[in-house]
């Protein structure tokens, strides 16, 4: 890929990313669950964006899963499990830029079958 291109469309997805954070923000009670993907593998973490902490990620490298749909659900059984331990239920789901097909909607989907809701 030419390196002005791929300038461009690393812009074009912070500038997303921006628009999409100047309206979703997360609490203790309901927080925000932003994800990122690679193009090998594939993350997800709780924020709490008032105190500024972690409360839970999931990460695809350390469970050896890649960044494919089939792999997105299974990272998403894990980290509803990790939610649920912390008592979490409700989310706002941060897709971070990123078009909500593939590996991201894969990924949301699975939470919501897991009773994790947006």
């Amino acid at each position: 890929m030419n390196a002005n291109v791929l300038k461009k469309k690393i812009a074009t997805r912070l500038k997303r990313k921006k628009r999409i954070r100047a309206k979703v923000s997360g609490c203790a009670e309901r927080p925000r669950v932003s994800v990122f993907r690679s193009n090998k593998y594939f993350y997800a973490q709780a924020i709490d964006d008032v105190s500024g902490r972690t409360l839970a990620a999931c990460d695809g490298a350390k469970m050896e899963l890649k960044a494919n749909r089939e792999d997105a659900k299974k990272l998403a059984v894990a980290f509803a499990a990790s939610l649920k331990d912390k008592k979490i239920s409700k989310i706002v789901f941060d897709n971070n830029g990123y078009g909500y097909h593939g590996v991201v909607a894969s990924f949301a989907d699975e939470l919501r079958n897991n009773s994790i809701e947006f």
